[in-house]
């Protein structure tokens, strides 16, 4: 096989993007979802740090550029219909760790609670002083 056949092996979908989950490998918390194409893989694998896909800014987005918040890739899983991945990583750049563009531990800050959502994680760094 040659070297990038691994890539082959990823079920891109029609925009040639993956679904991917970070989580944090020392709590195991999920911390954010995001997309990556070809390009943001080989570049997180060669690395060891990840590399998105914004599909808002429709480039490859280097997470932590702009925050400082970078995460360190330990691992990369994919999941049993090779369409879905997940990084097992240690979130860097702030202590506790900020993965959330609001300033938050974990993008996934908000619970059902009945007929509403619930904001359950506190801001640890207000946004407005991450992008500056």
């Amino acid at each position: 096989m040659a070297a990038m056949d691994w890539l082959d092996q990823v079920k891109w979908d029609a925009a040639g993007l993956v679904p991917v989950i970070a989580q944090e490998q020392s709590s195991g918390d999920v911390l954010m979802f995001a997309w990556m194409d070809r390009e943001a893989l080989r570049r997180t694998a060669e690395s060891g740090r990840a590399v998105y896909f914004s599909r808002s800014r429709q480039r490859l987005w280097p997470k932590g550029e702009e925050s400082g918040h970078y995460q360190q890739v330990h691992e990369i899983r994919m999941d049993c219909d090779n369409d879905v991945l997940l990084l097992k990583i240690t979130q860097h750049g702030h202590d506790p760790s900020i993965a959330c563009h609001t300033g938050r531990h974990s993008c996934f800050f908000q619970r059902h609670d009945g007929d509403r959502w619930t904001s359950v994680e506190p801001v640890l760094k207000d946004p407005a002083k991450i992008y500056t």
